[in-house]
Order: C-alpha cells, then sequence, then structure tokens
C-alpha cells in the first residue's frame, strides 16, 4: 500500500479524500475494508455516507477525524480539528448537564468564567438551559443527545462529524432533531460528513448523499438533494449526479 503523501491545504472547513484505502491487518489474514476512496466536501455542505452496515462508513468517518490511520491516499481537513459525534451520547453519569458540555473546554485550558458563558451558549442553542444542573440519567433519550451535540460543538471547530447520532432514537424524536441540527448547520455554516443507514434521514438533511458499496467500501453513486430548505415534511426530490 502506498504511504499518506501531503495535499495542498484545503480551505477551512473542507475536507478532501483521495484514494483512501484502509486495510486490517496482514497477509493472508489482511482485510481491505475501504478501497480507492475520494470525496470532497465544500466549506458549509452536508454530505450524507449511506450504505449496508460493514461496508466502512464508521472507519471512514474514523480517518478523517484522525482516530485512525490511512494505509493509502490522502485525508485532508485543512488543518482543523473535527468535532465527532456518536450514535450513543456517551455522557458522564455523575456529571451534571453543564459539566459534561463543559468537559472539551475544561481540557482545551479555556478560564473559567470563559467556560462557563461557553456552556451557557451551547445549552442555549440546543434548548437546554433550564436542565443545566440535572444528570443525564434524568434526561429523555432526545434530550441526551441534545446534550452529545452541545458538547461537540463546544470547541467551535468548523467541520462536524456525526456517526449515526440518531439511529437508536424513535421516529418522532428524530425528526425534531433533524430539525434542531439543521437549524444548528444553517447558523453555523458547519460542514457536516454524517453517517446513517437511513435513505430517509439521508434525503431529509443531506445536499449530497453518498452511496458506499459493501466491503470493501468504494463509493459507486452519487445524487444531490435538489429540495429548497427547511426540506421539512416534503419528499425530497433527488437529481443522480454520477456513478463511479
Amino acid at each position: 500500500m502506498t504511504s499518506a503523501t501531503t495535499l495542498p491545504k484545503s480551505a477551512t472547513g473542507s475536507v478532501a479524500l483521495s484514494g483512501v484505502t484502509k486495510v486490517y491487518g496482514r497477509g493472508q489474514h489482511a482485510v481491505l475494508a475501504l478501497d480507492q476512496v475520494s470525496l470532497t466536501v465544500a466549506p458549509g455542505e452536508f454530505v450524507c455516507l449511506v450504505g449496508a452496515s460493514g461496508c466502512g462508513k464508521s472507519t471512514l468517518l474514523n480517518l478523517v477525524a484522525g482516530l485512525d490511520t490511512i494505509s493509502g491516499g490522502t485525508v485532508d481537513v485543512g488543518g482543523v480539528n473535527p468535532a465527532l459525534m456518536f450514535q450513543e451520547p456517551a455522557l458522564f453519569p455523575w456529571l451534571t448537564v453543564g459539566a459534561n458540555v463543559e468537559l472539551p473546554l475544561k481540557l482545551a485550558g479555556l478560564p473559567r468564567a470563559e467556560r462557563r458563558d461557553r456552556v451557557a451558549e451551547l445549552l442555549k442553542v440546543v434548548h437546554l438551559t433550564e436542565f443545566a444542573r440535572r444528570q443525564p440519567h434524568e434526561l429523555s433519550g432526545g434530550m441526551r443527545q441534545r446534550v452529545a451535540l452541545a458538547r461537540t460543538l463546544a470547541l467551535d471547530t468548523p467541520v462536524l462529524l456525526m456517526d449515526e447520532p440518531f439511529g437508536a432514537l424513535d421516529a418522532m424524536t428524530r425528526d425534531i432533531l433533524h430539525d434542531e441540527l439543521e437549524r444548528i448547520w444553517t447558523e453555523r455554516k458547519l460542514t457536516v460528513l454524517f453517517v446513517t443507514h437511513n435513505v430517509r434521514e439521508a434525503a431529509r438533511l443531506a445536499d449530497r448523499i453518498v452511496l458506499l458499496s459493501s466491503r470493501p467500501g468504494r463509493i459507486i453513486y452519487e445524487t444531490r438533494v435538489d429540495v429548497p430548505r427547511p426540506a421539512g415534511s416534503t419528499p425530497p426530490r433527488c437529481r443522480p449526479s454520477r456513478r463511479r
């Protein structure tokens, strides 16, 4: 496999993958998880990765986040540290809602007063101001995911990576959080790379949908969602852009 090479820096908030390959193991036990994946996400674009379980969607997200090393190709996020949100909220049960959101700011060394102001702002964004002193077990599943989203946004990075964050929620709660996410994305002009196996969810949220094949993961189809925002309950109309 080729080693990672350096690309010219992409624009702030963009994501660029070129010929990305990921292999687990060696020799006869080697497993090719991703094969020559090339994808560019423009600043402010919302792209959904769709595919069957085990096709490499989460692996690709981990490579973009820097949580794993690539076997070949390049990954460029323009010198920023992407924020990553998982399917499970992964909140610390002994901390309050406010303290959970504050944690990454504390680890980053921000002064206490600045942390307090930032937490108040983030809880307002996700409509949880009155729950700042509650603990995770006192919240519904959807509310816990809102806390996780606030914590993900805490460090104010322009690139947001989301790994099936609403997959465990019921349909009504998921629809509410879709509206919340779209509002935050619009207000903050975020670049979002969103992993899901739910085609309806992808059509509801995305500017562009990218389909990965079964293992090894390759991009086999893309389509642009051709409907004005907010999408609401109107079924999106999709226009195929290209096949690979």
